[in-house]
């Protein structure tokens, strides 16, 4: 099962001061890249993965969406998405990606932020999510980048010009990584990007769009810490299609 470390008060104290949680979608940068990879939702039926606060699933019914379904493993986080949702199209459920089993064909768009590098494998749930698709819809989601997961080890190399610090970016070295960000403890998987997309089209899926985000230079301006992420991805943006 999944780490569910959402239901962690102190994650979730934590995670409830970010701007994304107080502002929703308009205070995450790379949403207008996100937008320019949407199918149109008018009539259509979205699932969104890891919805946590349900912003993406209000989004969805304010663009027309005819249904929603919001799915996440915190109980914690699916009860404040009820409090801050007056919708009868949206439904939310409480569920384990790594587990998770749907109805077939049943979704036009499937879409997922910042939730699929908590999965240990996403091969599965690519194949699941294909075959919950319609012909013709979608897959959205933006995960963390492979090059900010990736572990760095650190060193000091002594030679002729005396002592030196030394990092290496150990990329290739897929698997399991626990991170100390807002709690102890944090559990996330580290694979390459080209193990993503070969899992998407083993899947079936036609990639679209692949986007290793970085912020503008009029976002920078606005938001000076934000320069970190121009200097490396902090998260890659994808979109296939089945």
């Amino acid at each position: 099962m999944t780490q569910n470390i959402y239901d962690n008060q102190a994650f979730f104290d934590g995670y409830a001061q970010l701007a994304r949680s107080q502002y929703g979608l308009k205070a995450a940068p790379e949403w207008p890249a996100i937008q320019m990879m949407l199918p149109d939702l008018s009539g259509k039926q979205v699932i969104d993965l890891g919805c946590g606060y349900g912003w993406f699933c209000r989004r969805a019914r304010e663009a027309g969406a005819a249904g929603v379904v919001g799915i996440d493993l915190s109980e914690k986080m699916l009860s404040r998405a009820r409090e801050l949702t007056n919708d009868n199209g949206i439904c939310y459920q409480r569920g384990d990606l790594s587990q998770l089993t749907l109805p077939s064909q049943a979704y036009d768009l499937v879409y997922s932020q910042l939730a699929l590098h908590y999965l240990p494998d996403i091969a599965p749930l690519f194949t699941t999510l294909y075959e919950a698709l319609q012909p013709g819809g979608w897959l959205v989601f933006t995960t963390e980048h492979p090059i900010y997961t990736s572990p760095v080890r650190q060193g000091w190399l002594t030679d002729d010009e005396g002592q030196r610090s030394w990092a290496v970016n150990n990329y290739q070295n897929e698997g399991k990584r626990v991170s100390n960000w807002l709690a102890d403890g944090v559990v996330k998987y580290h694979r390459t990007l080209g193990t993503t997309l070969n899992a998407l089209m083993s899947a079936g899926f036609t990639l679209r769009q692949v986007n290793e985000w970085g912020p503008t230079t009029e976002q920078i301006d606005a938001n000076p810490a934000l320069a970190e992420e121009a200097e490396r991805p902090m998260m890659v943006l994808i979109s296939a299609q089945r």
